[in-house]
């Protein structure tokens, strides 16, 4: 008789694993004041630091999601972990600006190996009444990774110095890849059907699915309201007006992620309502709470809207994820994968537009202008259809929902 899955196993390791890997698109927002020292570097620079890898983990994961297809999930995971090891350990010796950036492309390429391949894998792996549960999880992995991606750094350049970030990395991602390798049950491959270039001809049929482009807006307006929020708010909270310590900033940033604990209930909130009055809850939740950042110069109510923003996107991501994969039928992978390419689109234009926006204007003007953003993507769930037969089948899932 074969071995049943251990899923709670499974789900800690996945959402473990989920956890760092995402957290190395955040490492450097904190070092930025750090490398424009330590390299003699403009701040709109040092801001490539932080671009550059989401720039190749965005593209890359549009190209590993499909070879996941052909090749396996857990081959894609275990080859992208071995190969974030090795970047990441060179990257702490490097001492010139350049070789920082064309290694930070080469990490984003490895890590991006790892966010479509372990959405499919659980789509694919989980049964139906524990694949929303397990969604919910990957998915607040992605966006507490955010907030643990910055305070480990932050910490780590505190009592040591910005090299030893990757250094100590690099072995955490090493075990994991053990993890990955030994404790998660091989995916059925499929024999692989064309030629190597057909899974990405699959990219242009997403397009053709009735409300599926319409998705994608909102993919990367959420990446760009929080990535934004977080390269604006270190800046915001170090100028005159504050005046905090980089310790301070660092408790500041890490009570965000009380919010983010709403993220695996969001199969509940569904059943009840349906996921696209969750994912216009969510927007909605979010656009306000980013608003409210930049009404009022106060640091108490700063942390109490920022809580606000964070539990409204923690409530879209899954919600959208899961609309994703309805509206896509056979080409879920394929969706999923343009979904997080669009993601860290977003994540990759955020600082750029965060710096030019806080040099042109101001810090709460920044915070405004992502609340618009993010308000004005709340029409866009009004133009998504869901037929008759795919709402009865999201809301049979929902209910079958069930504890991991």
């Amino acid at each position: 008789m074969p071995i049943a899955p251990r899923y709670k196993l499974m789900t800690l390791i996945l959402f473990f694993c989920s956890l760092i890997v995402v957290s190395s698109v955040y490492l450097t927002l904190p070092l930025l004041s750090v490398f424009e020292d330590e390299f003699q570097i403009s701040s709109s620079k040092a801001a490539w630091a932080g671009s550059a890898f989401s720039f190749a983990f965005a593209g890359g994961g549009l190209l590993f999601g499909g070879l996941s297809d052909r090749y396996g999930r857990k081959k894609m995971m275990i080859s992208g972990l071995c190969m974030l090891t090795a970047t990441t350990l060179v990257i702490g010796t490097v001492d010139e600006f350049q070789w920082l950036i064309v290694l930070r492309v080469l990490q984003g390429l490895a890590a991006s190996m790892f966010p479509p391949s372990v959405l499919a894998y659980a789509i694919e792996m989980f049964p139906t009444n524990k694949r929303v549960t397990i969604l919910g999880f990957i998915s607040t992995a992605f966006l507490m990774a955010s907030i643990v991606g910055q305070i480990y750094s932050s910490i780590v350049v505190l009592e040591l110095s910005w090299n030893n970030v990757f250094y100590i990395l690099g072995p955490v991602y090493f075990v994991s890849f053990i993890l990955i390798a030994i404790s998660i049950p091989n995916d059925k491959t499929q024999k692989p059907v064309g030629s190597f270039f057909t899974p990405f001809r699959h990219i242009g049929g997403i397009f053709k699915k009735k409300g599926l482009p319409l998705c994608y807006i909102i993919s990367a307006t959420l990446f760009i309201s929080l990535v934004g929020f977080f390269s604006t708010l270190g800046s915001y909270l170090s100028s005159s007006l504050f005046g905090l310590s980089h310790q301070e900033i660092l408790w500041v940033r890490a009570v965000g992620i009380i919010g983010m604990f709403i993220s695996p209930f969001d199969g509940r909130f569904v059943a009840k309502i349906g996921v696209k009055n969750v994912l216009w809850c969510g927007l909605i939740l979010a656009g306000i709470g980013l608003g409210l950042v930049g009404v009022w110069e106060n640091l108490a109510f700063l942390i109490l809207a920022s809580i606000v923003f964070t539990a409204g996107i923690a409530m879209a991501l899954p919600a959208l994820i899961s609309l994703i994969g309805t509206l896509a039928g056979g080409l879920r992978a394929s969706a999923l994968s343009f979904h997080m390419f669009m993601l860290f689109i977003g994540a990759s234009l955020a600082p750029i537009i965060s710096i030019y926006l806080i040099d042109t204007v101001s810090h709460m003007f920044t915070f405004v202008i992502l609340a618009g953003l993010l308000l004005l993507s709340t029409v866009v769930p009004f133009y998504i259809r869901l037929e008759k037969k795919e709402k009865i089948t999201t809301q049979i899932n929902q209910h079958k929902q069930t504890n991991v």
